[in-house]
């Protein structure tokens, strides 16, 4: 594995030879740096000494970066430069202060490279930050996916007596799904999990839901309604409405609290996709494009039903958590008038 030094400075010697097995934590080499020691053993990584300042010179940094965020800087791309221009929302620099400053941070733009029959031209900030959770989601991850017809018609009926019914408050379909999707996670502790290293698990009391918007040019990032269980209906209607519109900003309000998200590619003529799970996320719920089809009861008959996917980070929930959640979003969805009294 490759470990970054936590400070910059000239190596003066090393303490281990090549293909030697160390403990977790054991110096490897020794450092000549006018940064202050910080030590690497933190996540299992091996330590790097460092000596007295006057042994050699060394580039000065700034000193409120630990080590861990100087690597996420690195791995995003920022130079040193970059970095000293980032603020820190805390005493210490940290990775979510990178996420804000690359996603408040408009690219220069540059003529594209061109070559034969292609261009090439930077990645945008907020795919380059999207790019790296996945990436570390494709590393992490035990993905597992399962579905269920949902019938769709209390939901279309619902949507119809708002609309005939006239005034101001006007819900679409979709915000009384997702409704149906934070009431269920109210009952299921598992999705509001989610895991804290590799044997901890944190389960929040409430379900922050992350709602992913598209924006122009095929970005994407993510609402998030707060405590959305604990909302009564119009309450919820009313954050959703204002968070989506805050997203179509391109404001990003994920972080490490929200572990259930929902994907909508209703719109798009979708009906059935394989969703991501993106850590620290433990579930992401997919909601197909509403169609005729057959329904699943005893007496076959042609309704209005919508195909509802969840991918489950198999790591913590198991297929009977997993089709647990999902069948109570089904019979919230298929018994809405209960929930939103249209």
């Amino acid at each position: 594995m490759d470990v970054e030094s936590p400070y910059a400075g000239t190596v003066l010697r090393w303490l281990a030879e090549p293909d030697q097995v160390l403990a977790i934590g054991a110096p490897v080499g020794v450092l000549a740096s006018t940064d202050a020691p910080v030590s690497a053993a933190t996540h299992g990584a091996p330590s790097v000494a460092a000596a007295p300042a006057s042994a050699a010179p060394a580039t000065a940094k700034r000193r409120d970066v630990p080590p861990r965020t100087r690597a996420y800087a690195k791995e995003k791309g920022l130079t040193d430069a970059q970095l000293d221009e980032v603020p820190a929302a805390s005493g210490k620099l940290m990775p979510s202060d990178i996420d804000a400053y690359l996603a408040g941070t408009t690219t220069p733009v540059q003529a594209p490279s061109t070559g034969k029959g292609f261009t090439e031209a930077p990645m945008a900030a907020k795919q380059r930050v999207l790019a790296s959770r996945l990436v570390r989601g494709s590393q992490l991850v035990v993905p597992g996916m399962m579905s269920v017809s949902v019938d769709w018609t209390a939901l279309e009926a619902a949507r119809a007596a708002y609309k005939s019914a006239g005034g101001d408050f006007q819900p679409s379909v979709f915000t009384m799904f997702a409704y149906a999707v934070a009431k269920a996670a109210g009952k299921h502790p598992v999705v509001r999990s989610t895991l804290v290293g590799d044997s901890v698990v944190r389960t929040y009391a409430h379900i922050n839901l992350g709602i992913a918007v598209a924006l122009p040019g095929d970005e994407l990032v993510v609402a998030v309604v707060r405590e959305a269980d604990t909302l009564d209906w119009p309450a919820f209607a009313a954050a959703a409405r204002a968070r989506i519109d805050e997203a179509r900003q391109g404001k990003d309000q994920a972080d490490e609290s929200v572990t259930l998200s929902i994907t909508n590619m209703a719109g798009h003529g979708i009906r059935d996709a394989m969703a991501v799970v993106v850590p620290p996320g433990i579930a992401t719920v997919f909601l197909g494009e509403a169609h005729w089809g057959v329904s699943n009861d005893h007496e076959p008959r042609f309704q209005r039903q919508s195909n509802v996917g969840i991918t489950i980070d198999h790591r913590l929930i198991n297929g009977v958590g997993g089709a647990e959640f999902l069948n109570t979003v089904k019979v919230l969805a298929e018994d809405i008038g209960s929930l939103v009294e249209p």
